[in-house]
């Protein structure tokens, strides 16, 4: 009977308007390029954009595009939600592809290199240095080069080198004293910089003048085959597939993960990049030695792997050329004035909104703690965390003093692996108790907890947020952050924790809404009852900020209750499968993706809930991966002063017409027309907002009256 039901199911999904998710991903790389396009962004900004579709576009293909070649490979024939089957998505994936990096380069040649060229840039090309020039990259060569290079001849007693992932190799066609052909292989090291700044040429009009790595060494081969002529070389690079397949039931996990990030550099290649007009005889030669399928080779007209781009947006000293920093400011309001952060934090609800207001205080949070002789215990999740991590400094200080410390450490972050390995091993070295998580499921929440011995008892404090425990990225990413210290919410968190380290049963939560124990059946049955409400005539609405919204379930039911009349608003970053405006489906929904300086990360949700309005706030997005196969934490805003702020950030993002684009029903995303209108650019305004809060705090306090250090009577007596 239950296969039948979810059978049922399926087939009803199948029947939703549904965009496939790689599409929709590509889509979304598309919007970050137009941002370098964009001719009103900073040039060094535009650099930066371009950059950040390569990177995205790299882990794409190690992952997703790998995913459907695997497919292919297995011969999986049945169709996905959007009706596609695996064959038939890579064919619209290669094709997608191409002509997206036919605008990445286009973008690179025709729309940025010209600006460079204004601002005093140049990339030189080989033929056009001169004497000067051509001699500082010899001696460059000759003094950082040379003694790093192992150039790998292949031939019948040595086969074809093991290319690293995402390495920058160039293939090179030879001729021996005899005149018989022969390749070799050099790899362009990855430890030294990739861009070499030369002379500049007198009566250029440039003020720096730069050359690739990749160039030098092309133009020094022959000092590497001194024996042999050189008939051609071609710049390549190979990407692989890195899906990590870990066995969770290995006797020792972090042994077993460390096993699988070694293998991700030895993975089935899944894209062959050559330098345009690559030499046939090359290209034969590597797609015949990599096994590559025609289909998976892209010839590129610049230089390959542009993620170097966000180096070079990096020179120091031309700061006008980079959009103006949002600076965070500290303490933020909510915490203004407060000397004692626990006190603080008995007196009310606190929230801070990244990087708009300082991450500081969360690390102060955890300083403290380790600090205070009253505080007892320390739990805390780590997803992804910096390299030189203040946190991580302070948990191990507070395992240090005799604290109890416990620490959940996701092993399993992806591409995050190796710095969580790292971070794990000083925990567990400092007296920390390190737990990695339950078997098959990821903990993607976020939470810090701490146990501490106040006046009139024990009192839990927490703080809880949508994004990591991560002080580098919390300048860029946009998060917010709760601390509370509510009974209620204490108890919930302890629950919490022994599910992760215990062997405790799940609970019936008081405040959580937690993943994957729970949290599917809260999101269904709040939209089902705003549906209900619309039906009976009560105020409805919901409106959700995410970063991918994929399940079909809630995709099925957000239709559902479109069609019944509920106002739906939705801001969704990256991937969106549900399509919005489709008459008599989708009529009431709106979706909107905000691409600027910021990366928004935060997740919102908020329900009219018949004129009394609910917000919710956590780590989890709309996808099955966090609502059924992840660890993840959803929790209410409660405080009223929170809630009507909560309120206003949502409509501030929804009144963006700077960084917002709509979604159409074709699937396609359009810019606001705000011609005529005040243009608003939400991060702008998140970062004035912040600043003048703190601004108007500091008039409150210089207008306050000045206290005399003692009373009349105190300074007699002294």
């Amino acid at each position: 009977m239950k296969s039948s039901v979810s059978e049922k199911e399926k087939q009803q999904k199948q029947k939703i308007p549904y965009l496939n998710r790689e599409l929709s991903w590509l889509d979304f790389n598309i919007r970050v390029l137009e941002e370098a396009f964009e001719k009103e962004n900073p040039i060094f900004e535009r650099l930066r954009f371009l950059a950040i579709t390569a990177s995205n576009l790299d882990e794409f293909f190690m992952v997703r595009v790998a995913g459907v070649m695997e497919q292919v490979r297995s011969k999986i024939n049945a169709p996905d939600l959007s009706g596609l089957t695996p064959q038939e998505l890579l064919n619209r994936l290669r094709e997608k592809i191409s002509r997206f990096m036919e605008k990445q380069y286009s973008c690179y040649n025709r729309s940025i290199l010209p600006v460079l060229k204004n601002k005093g840039f140049v990339f030189a090309d080989p033929e056009e240095l001169n004497a000067e020039q051509r001699e500082y990259v010899e001696q460059y060569f000759a003094r950082t080069l040379f003694p790093v290079l192992t150039p790998l001849a292949v031939d019948r007693s040595r086969p074809f080198p093991m290319l690293s992932n995402k390495s920058q190799n160039i293939a090179v066609r030879l001729e021996d004293e005899n005149g018989e052909p022969c390749f070799a292989v050099v790899q362009v090291p990855g430890i030294v910089p990739r861009f070499l700044e030369i002379p500049t040429q007198e009566g250029s009009g440039a003020e720096r003048t730069f050359f690739l790595l990749e160039q030098v060494i092309t133009l020094m081969l022959p000092q590497l085959f001194e024996l042999h002529t050189i008939k051609a070389s071609c710049p390549f690079r190979l990407t692989r597939n890195s899906d990590l397949e870990i066995d969770e039931e290995a006797e020792d996990l972090m042994v077993e993960v460390q096993k699988s990030i070694k293998k991700r550099q030895r993975g089935r290649p899944v894209r062959l990049e050559l330098a345009q007009k690559c030499d046939p005889d090359i290209r034969e030669f590597l797609t015949e030695m990599l096994k590559m399928n025609d289909k998976d080779i892209y010839e590129l007209p610049g230089p390959l792997d542009l993620t170097f781009l966000s180096k070079f947006a990096g020179l120091p000293g031309y700061e006008s050329l980079c959009f103006k920093p949002i600076v965070p400011v500290s303490p933020p309001a909510d915490f203004w004035g407060c000397s004692d952060i626990f006190e603080a934090i008995r007196e009310r609800d606190r929230m801070v909104h990244h990087p708009y207001e300082s991450f500081d205080c969360v690390t102060e949070f955890v300083r403290r703690a380790a600090e205070d002789d009253k505080v007892l215990a320390i739990k805390q999740t780590l997803y992804r965390v910096s390299g030189h991590s203040p946190i991580v400094a302070a948990l191990i200080k507070a395992a240090e003093a005799g604290k109890q410390v416990t620490v959940l450490v996701e092993l399993k972050a992806r591409f995050d692996e190796e710095n969580n390995i790292l971070w794990a091993k000083k925990l567990e070295a400092a007296g920390c108790h390190v737990v990695y998580g339950l078997a098959g499921l990821k903990t993607h929440c976020k939470i810090l907890l701490v146990v501490r011995q106040d006046e009139d008892g024990i009192r839990r404090y927490l703080h809880m947020g949508t994004g990591n425990y991560n002080d580098s990225t919390a300048k860029a990413y946009t998060d917010i952050g709760m601390f509370t210290c509510r009974e209620p919410f204490g108890s919930d968190a302890s629950s919490l924790f022994n599910v992760l380290t215990g062997y405790s049963l799940p609970p019936e939560y008081n405040k959580f809404i937690v993943a994957p124990h729970g949290m599917r059946t809260f999101f269904e049955e709040r939209i089902r009852r705003e549906t209900e409400n619309a039906r009976r005539g009560l105020p409805s609405g919901i409106t959700a900020k995410v970063n991918s919204l994929v399940d079909a379930n809630i995709i099925s039911l957000l239709y559902e209750a479109s069609q019944a009349g509920v106002p739906i608003q939705l801001i969704v970053r990256g991937i969106c499968c549900l399509i919005p405006g489709l008459p008599g489906v989708s009529e009431t929904i709106t979706v909107r993706s905000i691409v600027g300086q910021l990366l928004e990360h935060s997740r919102i949700f908020c329900f009219e809930n018949g004129g009394e309005k609910h917000i919710f706030m956590g780590s989890a997005d709309w996808m099955p991966r966090n609502l059924d196969r992840r660890v993840e934490l959803v929790f209410p805003i409660e405080d009223e002063g929170l809630k009507q702020r909560a309120f206003s950030i949502l409509e501030l993002m929804l009144s963006d017409n700077v960084n917002a684009r709509i979604m159409q029903p074709d699937t396609s995303y359009a810019h606001i027309d705000h011609r005529g209108k005040a243009s608003v650019n939400c991060q702008s305004k998140f970062s004035v907002l912040a600043q003048q809060a703190v601004c108007a705090l500091e008039e409150q306090d210089l207008a306050k009256p000045l206290q005399p250090l003692y009373t009349i009577e105190e300074a007699q007596k002294k």
